[in-house]
């Protein structure tokens, strides 16, 4: 019995020893009538206000196209050509992948080709920019405005050599792009490219400025050695459509008129691009008033300086553009320029590339001034010429004056005796070859023997040169086809 009251008494004291050492190691609880719960902590983050321009980090700030593109949708119009046939002139633009549209394969000869691109309204009258392999040898041109309105267009000039051409429509108050400055044009500028691809009207797409003064030679050999390349390269999205479209900055002002893609497969896949607004002005220009483009020239012929090339004929210096030769008669001679001079600034501006010389040279006329410095066996020297045509003089050339010959678009030939009894004739001419003109809007086709001009018998193809320069109103054509179907066409002039 004693032990056993021991043995309580010894766990009453044990129990009231644990008591008091859990009060002193006691931790913060919330308590309630009946029991006692630990608080669990709770991880937090303390967030602080984001401080002003720290001198550790950078703002980032994304772009607002909206007002550049609100600007420049109504001013990029949609353009749709039909053509009786499409030569090859342009073959090369689709094996680089242009935007001109679909080539139909037209296994029925008597459907006409139609082609689709876009174009750039650049005055409230009805002047639009566009490239010249959309509208090259269309029968008709439409252009349809962005609210839906539909016009016919004449071409007023075209520049080949550059791939721009100008037309109009008859309308005024139209939504139009100012000029911006494309030398002012920086890379790694945000850039926007609308257009009509696919004939999606009014398609805005955005990208950056990836390079500048490109020669990617698509122009081939049509445009021969006048021709101009020197391209704003970009990486906004363009497709086939995108042809003559705007190329604009962020203000909304037109810096180029795209013109081709890089492509294995026809649609975007990498890079677009487009013309200099700066050579688009001139060309402009010089159709409006000249009905033919001013090209000047220095009067050299020139190479870019590689490296490589450098190495081999003992040059140091790898900037700027060689002068392999000189031509005859031309500015540079008359100037002092001599061959193994190195180009290295026009007009101030520094020139490393032979695309940035002709880019820069394309925007002047014969009889203008430009200064050039050059380095000169390892010196600069600055020289001052004045520029001159082809021909190796400062005239302007003007547009010579269509005759009603020319403005038909056809190629003739005689009839030999087996064929005119054949069509059971006695006299006629036969159109060899349709081209752009009125005979082929007339609905006149290839292989269509004329055999009266105003009831008067046409016997040779100076006839019908005598018969069309006195007419000034319009002419009845009479004729024949090869399967004995007579036609008549009462054609405008």
């Amino acid at each position: 019995m004693k032990k056993f009251a021991g043995i309580l008494l010894f766990a009453i004291l044990g129990g009231i020893i644990s008591i008091g050492i859990y009060k002193i190691f006691e931790k913060e609880t919330i308590s309630g009538p009946d029991l006692q719960i630990e608080k669990i902590p709770v991880h937090t983050t303390t967030f602080s206000p984001p401080v002003e321009n720290p001198d550790n980090a950078t703002s980032v700030i994304l772009p607002d196209f909206t007002a550049s593109a609100e600007k420049t949708i109504n001013a990029v119009v949609h353009i749709m050509t039909e053509y009786k046939y499409k030569s090859n002139l342009y073959d090369y633009f689709f094996d680089f992948h242009d935007f001109f549209g679909d080539r139909p394969g037209n296994n029925n000869p008597s459907m006409p080709y139609k082609g689709s691109g876009s174009g750039v309204i650049i005055s409230e009258n009805g002047y639009i920019v566009t490239n010249n392999h959309v509208v090259h040898q269309a029968d008709l041109i439409e252009v349809v405005l962005n609210d839906k309105r539909t016009y016919n267009a004449e071409v007023i000039g075209v520049d080949p050599s550059t791939d721009l051409a100008l037309i109009k429509i008859n309308e005024n108050g139209l939504s139009y792009l100012s000029y911006g400055n494309s030398s002012y044009v920086k890379i790694g500028e945000w850039v926007l490219a609308v257009g009509n691809p696919f004939n999606l009207t009014s398609t805005v797409t955005a990208g950056i400025v990836s390079a500048k003064a490109r020669n990617i030679n698509i122009l081939g050999n049509y445009g021969g050695a006048s021709s101009i390349e020197s391209f704003i390269q970009t990486d906004a999205a363009v497709n086939r459509g995108n042809s003559g479209g705007a190329l604009v900055n962020i203000k909304g002002e037109l810096i180029g008129i795209n013109a081709a893609i890089a492509s294995n497969t026809g649609s975007y896949s990498g890079y677009s691009f487009a013309i200099p607004v700066n050579i688009v002005k001139k060309v402009v220009d010089d159709l409006l008033n000249y009905g033919e483009v001013q090209r000047a020239y220095i009067g050299i012929s020139i190479l870019e300086l590689g490296s490589a090339y450098a190495k081999e004929n003992g040059i140091t210096e790898t900037k700027g553009v060689y002068v392999a030769g000189i031509t005859k008669n031309g500015a540079a001679l008359g100037a002092g320029l001599r061959k193994g001079d190195i180009i290295t600034h026009v007009e101030d501006i520094e020139i490393n590339h032979t695309s940035e010389l002709l880019e820069i040279v394309s925007q002047y006329r014969p009889g203008d001034n430009i200064s050039l410095r050059l380095n000169r066996d390892g010196k600069s020297v600055d020289f001052s010429l004045t520029l001159k045509n082809k021909e190796g003089n400062t005239d302007i050339v003007m547009a010579e004056e269509k005759s009603n010959l020319t403005t038909m678009g056809a190629i003739y030939e005689l009839l030999n005796k087996s064929e005119k009894e054949k069509l059971n004739i006695s006299n006629g001419v036969r159109v060899k070859e349709l081209k752009q003109g009125k005979l082929s809007k007339a609905g006149i086709k290839e292989g269509f023997v004329i055999t009266k001009i105003d009831k008067k018998e046409i016997k040779s193809i100076d006839d019908i040169k005598k018969l069309l320069e006195s007419k000034s109103r319009g002419v009845l054509i009479e004729g024949i086809y090869p399967n004995g179907m007579r036609a008549y066409y009462g054609i405008g002039l």
